[in-house]
C-alpha cells in the first residue's frame, strides 16, 4: 500500500509569492491517492484563487474560521487529518504559529490537530536569515513540527538569489511520504550503491556500462521514506538523487569501494545495486589517444570486486544484498555469485528482458536466498520493486 492511499492531508497555503507552487503540490498529493483539504489564509487568496485548488483537488477549499454553517471547521479538519502541510509558510505565519496564535482557520487547525505537521518556509533570503525567524523555526522544531529548510535559488523578481526559495513540490511530496510511512526502518542506516563506474582509458575516454542508476535511486528513496538514514554511494547518474539522503559521489570502482568501506562500520544493511565496471585499462594514457597513433590493443585488468572485498570487514549482523544482471543462465549465475560473495539475498534479472534492466523505469527480477528459495517478481515500476526488496531486508534485519 502506498503511503498516500486513503490519507487525509490538510494543505495550508499562506500569502507568499510561492503560493503559485502550492497548486502543483495539491495536484501531486491528489494524484498520489490522498484526499487534500486546502486551507487558505486571507493573504493567500490575493495570490491564488480558491477556485484553482478546488479544481485541482475536487474538494471544497476552506478560507474562513467563521464561515456560515461551518463554525467547527478547524476541529473537523484537525481530527480527520493524517498530515498537515503548510506550503508556503511565510515569516509572518511562522511567527504566529510559534506563539500559538489561533486567530484564523489555519492557525486554529494546527493547534487542534494531533497529526504530524510539516512547515515549508518560503520568503526573502534576508527575512529567512533574520535571528527572529531562525528563533521561531528552531522553537517550532522543538515543539514537534517538521520544518523543511528553504532552498538556495532565484527569489521574486528583482530580489536575486539566496536561501529562501520554497522547495519544489516533488521534494515536499517525498518529505510527506516519510511522515506518513510507518517508519519501519527508523534508526537503521542503509548503504545503497547506484549507477555505473567509469574507468579512464585516457583523459577523455573511459570504460563503463549502460547503468543509469534508476534502481539504486529507487531503493535509496524507498528506504529513506521508511525512516532509514540512507547513504547513497553513486557513480555518474542519469536521474536526480532522492531528497533526504546523504550522497557520496564517486567515479571509479576503486573510489566506490573506498566509500563503501568508509560507510560500512555504522551500517545495518548494504544494498549493492550499482554496476561497477569489471575492467579497467591496465595503464591509462596520460594524454588523449590519437587515431593516427592509437595502440592496436588496450590491455585490460580486472577492477576490485567490491562485495568480495567487504567480506572480512562486515560488521556483525549486516544484511548484504547483491544484484546479478546476466544474459544467459540468469539464476545459475546469480546463485554462484550469492555463494561466492556470501550474500543474504541476491536480485537476479536478465539483460535480454524487454522493459527491464538498464535505463528502464520498470524491472522484472527474481529474489534468491541462500536456503534455495526464490521469488519471481513480475514486471513493475522500479519503485515498487524497491519496496519488495526492502520488505525482505526488513525481515532479515528483524531476524538478526
Amino acid at each position: 500500500m502506498r503511503p498516500f492511499d486513503g490519507a487525509r492531508i490538510v494543505l495550508g497555503v499562506t500569502g507568499g509569492i510561492a503560493a503559485y507552487k502550492a497548486g502543483w503540490l495539491a495536484r501531486l498529493l491528489t494524484q498520489s491517492g490522498a484526499a487534500v483539504d486546502v486551507v487558505m489564509t486571507r493573504a493567500a487568496t490575493e495570490f491564488v484563487a480558491p477556485l484553482t485548488f478546488e479544481a485541482l483537488t475536487g474538494r471544497q477549499v476552506h478560507t474562513n474560521l467563521f464561515a456560515s454553517g461551518r463554525a467547527l471547521d478547524h476541529i473537523h479538519l484537525a481530527r480527520a487529518a493524517n498530515l498537515v502541510i503548510v506550503a508556503p509558510a511565510t515569516a509572518n505565519f511562522l511567527a504566529r504559529v510559534a506563539h500559538g496564535r489561533a486567530d484564523d482557520l489555519l492557525g486554529a487547525t494546527l493547534l487542534a490537530t494531533k497529526a504530524p505537521v510539516m512547515l515549508v518556509p518560503a520568503m526573502n533570503d534576508a527575512m529567512w536569515a533574520h535571528p527572529q525567524t531562525q528563533h521561531n523555526a528552531s522553537h517550532l522544531r522543538e515543539v514537534g513540527y517538521t520544518v523543511i529548510d528553504p532552498e538556495d535559488g532565484p527569489l521574486a523578481a528583482g530580489e536575486g538569489s539566496g536561501p529562501g526559495r520554497m522547495p519544489e513540490p516533488e521534494a515536499i511530496v517525498a518529505h510527506a511520504s516519510r511522515l506518513l510511512d510507518d517508519g519501519s526502518l527508523r534508526a537503521r542506516t542503509i548503504v545503497v550503491t547506484a549507477g555505473p563506474t567509469r574507468e579512464p582509458v585516457d583523459p577523455v575516454r573511459f570504460l563503463s556500462n549502460r547503468s543509469t542508476g534508476k534502481m539504486g535511486v529507487a531503493l535509496a528513496s524507498a528506504a529513506w521514506r521508511r525512516g532509514a538514514d540512507v547513504i547513497l554511494i553513486a557513480g555518474p547518474l542519469e536521474v536526480e538523487p532522492p531528497v533526504g539522503i546523504h550522497m557520496v559521489r564517486v567515479e571509479t570502482t576503486e573510489e566506490m569501494a573506498d566509500a563503501v568501506s568508509h560507510a560500512l562500520p555504522t551500517a545495518q544493511a548494504l544494498i549493492m545495486a550499482a554496476a561497477p565496471a569489471d575492467f579497467r585499462a591496465a595503464t591509462p594514457a596520460t594524454r588523449k589517444l590519437k587515431k593516427v597513433s592509437a595502440p592496436a590493443v588496450i590491455q585490460l585488468a580486472p577492477t576490485l570486486d567490491i562485495l568480495a572485498h567487504t567480506i572480512p570487514h562486515r560488521p556483525v549482523g549486516l544484511v548484504v544484498v547483491g544484484f546479478a544482471l546476466e544474459t544467459d543462465d540468469v539464476l545459475a549465475g546469480a546463485r554462484a555469485k550469492m555463494a561466492e560473495k556470501k550474500l543474504d539475498l541476491i536480485v537476479a534479472n536478465s539483460a535480454r528482458e524487454p522493459d527491464a534492466g538498464f535505463g528502464s523505469d520498470t524491472n522484472r527480477v527474481t529474489l534468491l536466498a541462500p536456503d534455495g528459495t526464490s521469488v519471481a517478481v513480475p514486471l513493475m515500476p522500479k519503485m515498487q520493486v524497491a519496496d519488495v526488496i526492502l520488505d525482505r531486508v526488513e525481515a532479515l534485519l528483524r531476524a538478526r
